[in-house]
């Protein structure tokens, strides 16, 4: 009954049970630091199934599953002497009769095959997921920082949304006028504080900064000049904050994934409209797809319908990052809802395919830091935006520059504590 009862455990979230399943294919494959060989002797005498394990307290791991010792007995002829194969009787011809297998021995062997098929099976989703991320070569990426194996910093990881108009999907609504190459549309850097939160800070894209080599611009432009290594360098500089991995998406890319997800729920206040990027909405909760939530997240122009008058909320880039934020904060709230398992076969390859990423952000990594993520909910995500001020600068440009407040938030999304209040 205790053993029972310890393997019962706590209730587990789907997301949870895929999450773990993962990470034990991603340890078969022997390409996680931290993976488990597989040793023949876990199955012979001595091993898994020895009479040595059957009074042994603790418990083997294996794949990261935990696997407790069975009371089998070994299998040495010292516990059981050999017994001469009975052979036919040359007066009858009957052959001997067969041998019966037990229900407990049939649902061990079940059991057994269904594991293997389960890990084998996982780590053939796994391989076929990661082969679809674009990755960035690590000679391209030299300003990232590495975390020591056993840190307790956390890992900080710099998305980027990337305003790249070619790869738009033709049914989309043409609002997003002539531009052609790419540029960062989106900065944020985030990181998860075990068993607490989830920080994301939110770097506004005209930020005044001085971009190594190439002097003073707004802080996007790193994108433009030097590609995602000159960008991570540049904010570093700028924030202080290391910055470990690298993620990019652009707007098609957006679209697909929340798509695949079934779509992003959000409430509002009041009807909305956004006349530049065709966005409209009725008060109330309204689920987007992938074209809508993009389409919101870009509105820098959003008017409300308050007392019969459209209203402009005002704040241009400054507010277009807070739904952004909310656009990402309901995505977070769909992966860990229950029912979200069921689109697993189609988010998870989606999501691959539509980013770029370091090398050094694998599944794996990816599996460990979900695993912990799915420990908190939406209400655990404390996001913010880099506190700026309107300036304009020598060259004419408008800029946005820190304010007293900034270093103020920066420090505490260094040490992991709350953002301070506005």
């Amino acid at each position: 009954m205790a053993r029972a009862a310890a393997l019962a455990g706590p209730t587990v979230t789907s997301w949870e049970w895929i999450f773990f399943g993962i990470d034990s294919a991603y340890r078969l494959s022997g390409r996680s630091p931290t993976a488990r060989q597989f040793h023949p002797e876990w199955l012979g005498a001595g091993g898994l199934f020895s009479s040595r394990h059957a009074h042994e307290q603790s418990h083997s791991a294996i794949l990261g599953f935990a696997i407790y010792p069975l009371p089998i007995m070994s299998s040495t002829t010292a516990t059981f002497p050999e017994i001469p194969r009975v052979q036919a009787s040359e007066s009858t011809g009957q052959k001997p009769p067969k041998r019966r297998w037990s229900f407990a021995q049939k649902l061990l062997l079940g059991m057994l095959g269904l594991m293997v098929v389960l890990v084998f099976g996982g780590y053939g989703f796994l391989q076929f997921t990661e082969s679809k991320i674009d990755r960035i070569a690590a000679s391209e990426l030299t300003s990232l920082n590495t975390i020591a194996a056993g840190s307790d910093d956390f890992v900080n990881v710099l998305v980027v949304g990337v305003d790249d108009r070619s790869t738009l999907p033709d049914d989309w609504d043409d609002r997003f006028g002539a531009f052609s190459g790419r540029r960062t549309d989106v900065m944020i850097v985030a990181h998860l504080v075990p068993d607490e939160s989830i920080q994301m800070l939110s770097i506004p894209r005209d930020l005044k900064t001085d971009i190594p080599g190439h002097g003073t611009n707004r802080i996007n432009a790193s994108y433009v000049l030097g590609g995602p290594d000159l960008l991570v360098q540049t904010i570093q500089s700028e924030t202080g904050i290391s910055i470990h991995h690298y993620v990019e998406i652009d707007f098609a890319g957006v679209g697909a994934v929340v798509d695949s997800l079934g779509g992003v729920t959000l409430d509002f206040t009041y009807p909305g409209r956004d006349a530049i990027s065709g966005f409209t909405t009725d008060a109330g909760r309204h689920t987007l797809n992938g074209e809508q939530a993009v389409a919101y997240a870009r509105s820098r122009h959003y008017e409300i319908l308050k007392n019969g008058q459209w209203v402009s909320t005002s704040g241009g880039d400054i507010s277009r990052t807070g739904r952004q934020q909310e656009i990402l904060i309901a995505m977070f709230g769909q992966v860990t809802s229950p029912s979200s398992a069921f689109n697993l076969p189609s988010f998870l390859p989606t999501f691959a395919d539509q980013i770029t990423a370091d090398e050094g952000l694998s599944l794996g990594v990816m599996a460990d830091l979900g695993k912990s993520a799915l420990t908190l909910k939406s209400k655990n995500i404390d996001n913010a935006t880099l506190p700026v001020k309107n300036s304009k600068g020598a060259d004419g440009r408008a800029y946005v520059v820190p304010t007293d407040d900034t270093q103020a938030v920066i420090n505490a999304f260094l040490a992991g504590e709350p953002f301070p209040a506005d």
